[in-house]
């Protein structure tokens, strides 16, 4: 699809694009002003957008031209033409600074247009979008920011709907996360400044899958070996330990994912266990989770060693019941290998467990589903999360569209609806929610538990309430200060043979970071 797109009176190119992108997998756009050239090359569509602020409102409008078929131009019509206006108050803030005044202006200009795009657009191809204008990953944290700013849940709701045209049902969704979030942990609001929570990433799995971009590397592969990756490992967790002791800080959650980190061998997991006990009070952590998503990794001496540690909480991933879908993904491993190891894991003791689907796969319609979910109701894992597929850039599966075939997005969103509905029937309740880019049918990934098993370190990233710590390759760190909230990212290298090559001096400048952070509570305490 090629957009043509004139901007009257703004320069909000990008805000313009990201919501066009909402509607068209394969989309070129050629941006012009009213005093430029109009793009010369064939389009497909034009709009023209303009923006006007006078007497305190600001007003936003989106015209849409569309050239007709040849047959409707037999009828004396050669294109057809919708339009969308949006006006909002423009409201200043007197207590404001100049440019905080500034910044809350293009805030409202940026929403106002994106309201009117995205009302052109829907009429233009009749596909109505649940997320409105929102484009970013976590719905949920603006609802909590809503609240936390005061506003009551009728009025937060109402903001969703209105202002960022989220519609009726996804507002319910995101009340109901929110609402569970807070039975799950309650002092959520609280925990950062006390405790922080461990990211732990192990980069190792058997086989990468098709869809993937997480750190995946092959366990008998050239790019460092396991031994090497481990001695730095330990070495994070012991330079990072001794600073949790010295500033007194608890661990709320561990996770460890990847990769599979279960692809590591039994006595190896025991010794990196035994290493994070050294400095941190295991059975004072409120949740330890091992993603043992790849079932061909679970093995009885594994398990015994996740029990002797106090893992309470592991991931089996089938992502699909259908054995022609795995091949196709690149799993290598069989819908009775995931049932098999399921019921080792449940006979051996472990009583949390969580399984993956991913909707969209290549070839899969609802039959697929349905035959899933099915599969997932004789198991019953305390909590299933439902991820929506998504083209990820560097994925084999993005890099070879040609090869994967996947449904469109009135069959995806089908596929979403039953899932939602099947969780309902089988006592299942959302409690976190993120979206992607790039995801199929523009829908999201849901994280469903049986209440009282919904993983707290999920519900802890996603809301990003808490600094977590990423130790190992490929693991992010969310630092939050805990003086201003401003959050820092703090990447490990994804490849083992740099993470091998350079750990030492990424965990001294990491410590020397935090150190810098955490130096403002020390005075502000003083």
């Amino acid at each position: 699809m090629k957009i043509g797109v004139i901007c009257n009176g703004h320069r909000y190119e990008q805000e313009i694009e990201l919501i066009l992108q909402l509607f068209y997998d394969e989309l070129t756009v050629t941006f012009a002003r009213e005093d430029d050239p109009v793009p010369q090359a064939p389009m497909d569509m034009e709009i023209v957008t303009s923006l006007t602020r006078a007497s305190g409102m600001i007003e936003a409008t989106a015209t849409a031209t569309v050239p007709l078929t040849r047959q409707d131009q037999e009828q004396d019509r050669e294109q057809e033409t919708f339009e969308a206006r949006y006006q909002r108050p423009h409201e200043a803030d007197s207590g404001m600074t100049s440019a905080a005044q500034q910044t809350e202006t293009r805030k409202q200009e940026k929403q106002a247009l994106k309201h009117a795009v995205l009302q052109v657009m829907e009429q233009v191809t009749g596909r109505p979008q649940s997320w409105g204008i929102l484009t970013g990953i976590r719905p949920t944290k603006l609802l909590h920011i809503l609240r936390e700013k005061g506003h009551s849940p009728a009025e937060a709701a109402r903001i969703l709907r209105e202002d960022y045209l989220v519609k009726p049902d996804r507002v319910a969704l995101l009340e109901e996360i929110v609402e569970r979030q807070f039975e799950a942990i309650p002092d959520l609001n609280q925990l950062q400044g006390k405790e922080v929570s461990l990211y732990i990433g192990i980069p190792f799995c058997p086989t990468k899958c098709a869809y993937c971009t997480f750190p995946a590397y092959a366990i008998n592969g050239r790019n460092g070996s396991v031994a090497g990756f481990l001695e730095g490992l330990h070495y994070e967790i012991d330079q990072i330990g001794q600073w949790l002791v010295q500033r007194g800080l608890g661990v709320t959650t561990i996770y460890f994912g990847g990769g599979t980190p279960t692809s590591i061998e039994a006595d190896e997991m025991d010794r990196l266990y035994e290493h994070l006990a050294r400095y941190i009070a295991l059975d004072q952590v409120r949740e330890l989770t091992v993603e043992a998503g790849r079932p061909d990794t679970i093995t009885p001496d594994k398990i015994d060693v996740m029990k002797k540690w106090r893992v309470d909480r592991i991931s089996i991933n089938p992502q699909s019941f259908t054995e022609e879908t795995l091949q196709a993904i690149g799993r290598h491993h069989t819908v009775e290998e995931t049932v098999e190891k399921f019921r080792l894991a449940r006979e051996m003791g472990m009583d949390n467990i969580n399984m993956d689907l991913i909707i969209g796969l290549p070839g899969e319609t609802r039959n697929h589903l349905a035959d899933s979910l099915s599969q997932v109701g004789a198991l019953m894992p305390e909590s299933l999360t439902v991820h929506t597929l998504s083209f990820k850039r560097a994925s084999q599966m993005t890099r070879n569209k040609e090869r994967y075939r996947v449904a469109g997005a009135e069959e995806v969103e089908a596929m979403m609806e039953m899932a939602s509905s099947w969780t309902k029937v089988h006592c299942y309740r959302p409690y976190y929610l993120y979206r992607q880019k790039n995801i199929l049918g523009n829908l999201e990934n849901v994280g469903y538990a049986i209440p009282g098993r919904e993983s707290l370190y999920n519900i802890i990233i996603m809301e990003e309430k808490q600094t977590i710590l990423g130790l190992g390759c490929g693991a992010v760190g969310k630092h939050i200060h805990p003086v201003t909230g401003r959050i820092e990212r703090w990447p490990n290298p994804k490849e083992p043979k740099a993470y091998i090559e350079r750990f030492r001096d990424l965990v001294a400048q990491k410590i020397r970071d935090l150190d810098e952070m955490y130096l403002d509570r020390a005075l502000q305490n003083q």
